[in-house]
C-alpha cells in the first residue's frame, strides 16, 4: 500500500477514540475495525487534538448529506477516497444508491469488514481516470463526497476530476475540504500524515480555483468545527481546541466548501 493510502488509519483511530468518548461521532463501525488493527500510529496520527477535528469534519459532512439526501430522496451518493470510513452505516441511508470509491488496494482491504448488497457498492479505481464511472447511474442528482482527498491532488488532477464529474453527472452536490496554501506549506511540520511518508501536499486560497471553464457553481463554505460540537468537549480541552482548531489562525489553513451543478 503507498503512503497516501497508509493515511487512511488516521481518520479510523480519531473517529474510533471520539466514538468511544460517546461525543460528537457514534461510529462503532470504526471502533470495531480498529480493535482489530494492528497498525501502528506515530504521536501526532494519535493526537487527541486530531481525534477530536477527524470526528467533528465527518460529523460536518454526515449533516450535510442527511440534508441534501432530505430535500432529494431520489439521490445517489457517491463517497470519492472512501478509506475504511463507515458513512454508509453512520448515515443510515436505507435505500439509498451508495457507492464508495477508492484505489484498487483500499478497496481490497474494505471489503474485509463491509458487504455490498442492491443499494451498497465498492468501486475500486483512480478517482482522477474516469474509467470508474461507467457503473454509475448517471440520471440521478449525485451527492458526492471528498473528504480528506483534495490536499494530496495536483492542481491540475483537481480541476480535470471536477470538469470529468461535472461533465458525467447532469446534477449534483459536492462538498471537500481543503488546505490553503499556508496550511500545505506548513503541513510538513505539523501534519501526522508526513509519519506515514506522505511528503508532498497542495493547497488552494479561492474555492473557484479548481472550477477551471466547468459549470460547476460554488455554494459556500462550511465550518469544520462548528460551535455545537466544539461544545460537546469539556473544560480546558473546549478552550483549547477552539484555540487551535476553531479561531482564526486555523481558518487560514483548512476550510471546507459546497458546489453544485444543475441540469
Amino acid at each position: 500500500m503507498d503512503n497516501v493510502n497508509s493515511t487512511l488509519y488516521i481518520p479510523l483511530y480519531g473517529k474510533a477514540k471520539v466514538s468511544q468518548m460517546g461525543i460528537i461521532l457514534e461510529d462503532r463501525t470504526a471502533e470495531k475495525i480498529w480493535a482489530e488493527n494492528t497498525v501502528l500510529l506515530g504521536k501526532k496520527s494519535k493526537s487527541k487534538w486530531l481525534a477530536y477535528f477527524m470526528a467533528m469534519r465527518a460529523r460536518v459532512f454526515d449533516d450535510w448529506v442527511r440534508k441534501i439526501l432530505a430535500m432529494d430522496s431520489e439521490a445517489l451518493v457517491l463517497h470519492i477516497g472512501c478509506g475504511l470510513d463507515s458513512r454508509v452505516h453512520r448515515v443510515g441511508a436505507s435505500g439509498v444508491p451508495w457507492y464508495d470509491l477508492d484505489f484498487p488496494e483500499v478497496i481490497a482491504r474494505r471489503r474485509k469488514y463491509y458487504s455490498e448488497d442492491v443499494d451498497y457498492h465498492m468501486v475500486a479505481g483512480d478517482a482522477a481516470q474516469p474509467v470508474w464511472l461507467e457503473g454509475i447511474p448517471r440520471n440521478r442528482t449525485a451527492v458526492i463526497i471528498m473528504e480528506g482527498i483534495a490536499m494530496y491532488l495536483p492542481p491540475d488532477t483537481m480541476e480535470r476530476m471536477m470538469a470529468m464529474l461535472s461533465q458525467y453527472f447532469s446534477s449534483a452536490h459536492l462538498m471537500m475540504d481543503v488546505y490553503t496554501n499556508l496550511g500545505a506549506k506548513l503541513s510538513k511540520w505539523k501534519n501526522p500524515v508526513t509519519e506515514v511518508g506522505v511528503t508532498t501536499v497542495y493547497g488552494l486560497n479561492h474555492p473557484t480555483e479548481p472550477l477551471g471553464k466547468s459549470r460547476i457553481r460554488y455554494v459556500r463554505e462550511h465550518s469544520m468545527t462548528p460551535p455545537e460540537l466544539v461544545n460537546q468537549l469539556a473544560g480546558m480541552e473546549r478552550i483549547l481546541f477552539r484555540l487551535l482548531f476553531a479561531g482564526g489562525a486555523a481558518k487560514k489553513m483548512y476550510r471546507m466548501y459546497e458546489y453544485e451543478w444543475q441540469q
